[in-house]
């Protein structure tokens, strides 16, 4: 990779009833990951599992230009309150079909079957990609490690989403 990567400008969403900014480590986790990457952090908040409050930040940050990806954490899954998939799902453009299977097929080694309780995802909107990861750290490391980090990464070959997102760009290159 001759080339320097592009940093990204990434708001990072932790979806949860009972975290907050001291006991969230999901949320932290994901901030360190894209920091020692070279991305810049644009926002971080938590929210409850509301869908509408879901709803109103990511599409905030979708409305705003200098945001290029929207990572969400917690919601994902099948509890009573876990509302994330129907509150984002909405907003996409257009969804990456392959981000959740792919996010199952690599989690699969790490918890098994339990990964199909998994409602991951992850869209298009606005020139924004939004990734929905699970709420346990583990699986944001996983997501991180074996999908975002080369799919966020401007130099990645043979495509990335990066090249979607970065506005003089607009393509794959």
């Amino acid at each position: 990779m001759s080339e320097p990567m592009l940093p990204l400008s990434i708001a990072v969403l932790t979806i949860s009833d009972t975290r907050t900014e001291e006991t969230d480590r999901s949320g932290q986790a994901l901030v360190g990951c894209l920091t020692d990457a070279g991305h810049r952090l644009a926002d971080k908040r938590i929210v409850p599992d509301d869908i509408y409050r879901i709803r109103a930040v990511v599409a905030e940050w979708i409305a705003d230009p200098a945001i290029q990806v929207v990572l969400t954490t917690g919601g994902t899954g099948f509890t009573g309150r876990d509302s994330t998939p129907e509150a984002v799902g909405v907003l996409f453009d257009k969804e990456i079909e392959g981000f959740g299977e792919l996010f199952r097929q690599l989690s699969w080694q790490e918890i098994g079957s339990s990964t199909v309780q998994s409602r991951c995802l992850g869209g298009l909107a606005n020139a924004t990609v939004i990734f929905c990861l699970p709420g346990s750290t583990g699986a944001c490391r996983t997501a991180w490690n074996g999908i975002l980090a080369e799919q966020l990464d401007s130099r990645h070959k043979p495509c990335n989403f990066a090249n979607l997102v970065i506005p003089e760009r607009g393509q794959h290159v």
